[in-house]
């Protein structure tokens, strides 16, 4: 384990850990690991934010957006941020782009578009995006600040592995006496994350997790259902903010989350 700079998350993302990150982060300092894992890294909410750094590091999200624009940064920073300089922030603009098909982009012009839609859209959310009204900050797509931002963040993932597989295979492929997961899966009775995620899926997340050989660390909203498939493991509840955006943070709704590990040191 070593010291690195921190970085900003790209982007706003449903589900995003910013008011439980600083928690979180001391607690994964606090478990020793030579390998971490994050199966579900959204925008990197946690990851970004550590101030060391494993001799492994695996980040890793099924979606193709996710994946392509970590990867686009860490690659082709140059001709992705020339690209950015373009765009301005409009409703008509985040309309355009938002109707795009994605599929038929480039690498580079898929993480523009998804990169700003995400910065403009309402809450982070991936499925159903609408344009963010800002009263109280300047716009997202300030080229100045992204352009910095963004460098820092390609210096972060330059010793990262990048993935995009499903979440039980990077668990299995990633597994290990010294690995630990960090775990931040779409929360249970929740919509707007763009993949399908029923309570089947945790019922067999919580099955393929009492038979890791490493830890892992599991952040979920609390659910009796959550309570019940879980109750094997160690589980700590925390109080913490909910926001559709940053921006309304102190108009947030305080609710309870649940922090579950199969380790207690």
């Amino acid at each position: 384990m070593h010291t690195t700079k921190t970085a900003c998350p790209p982007a706003a993302y449903l589900g995003g850990k910013r008011n439980l990150a600083k928690r979180l982060c001391a607690l994964i300092e606090a478990t020793p690991h030579r390998a971490y894992v994050e199966p579900f890294v959204g925008m990197g909410g946690v990851f970004l934010r550590r101030p060391t750094s494993a001799p492994v590091e695996v980040i890793n999200d099924f979606s193709g957006d996710v994946a392509n624009l970590f990867r686009v940064i860490r690659r082709h920073y140059e001709p992705f941020v020339d690209e950015l300089r373009w765009l301005i922030a409009s409703r008509a603009e985040f309309d355009r782009q938002n109707a795009m098909d994605p599929r038929l982009l480039t690498d580079i012009e898929r993480a523009v578009r998804f990169l700003y839609l995400q910065r403009l859209a309402f809450g982070g959310r991936v499925v159903g995006r609408t344009f963010g009204v800002r009263r109280d900050q300047e716009s997202r797509i300030n080229l100045g600040k992204l352009r910095a931002e963004l460098k820092l963040l390609r210096d972060r993932l330059e010793p990262v592995t990048i993935e995009q597989l499903d979440y039980a295979d990077v668990i299995r492929r990633y597994d290990g006496a010294g690995t630990l997961f960090f775990l931040d899966p779409p929360y249970d009775e929740t919509t707007g994350y763009g993949i399908d995620f029923g309570r089947e899926q945790y019922q067999a997340m919580a099955e393929q997790l009492a038979g890791i050989r490493g830890q892992f660390i599991l952040s979920i909203n609390d659910t009796p259902f959550i309570r019940e498939t879980f109750a094997r493991f160690a589980i700590a509840e925390v109080e913490t903010t909910w926001t559709l955006s940053s921006a309304a943070a102190s108009r947030g709704k305080k609710v309870t989350e649940l922090i579950i590990r199969n380790a207690t040191a």
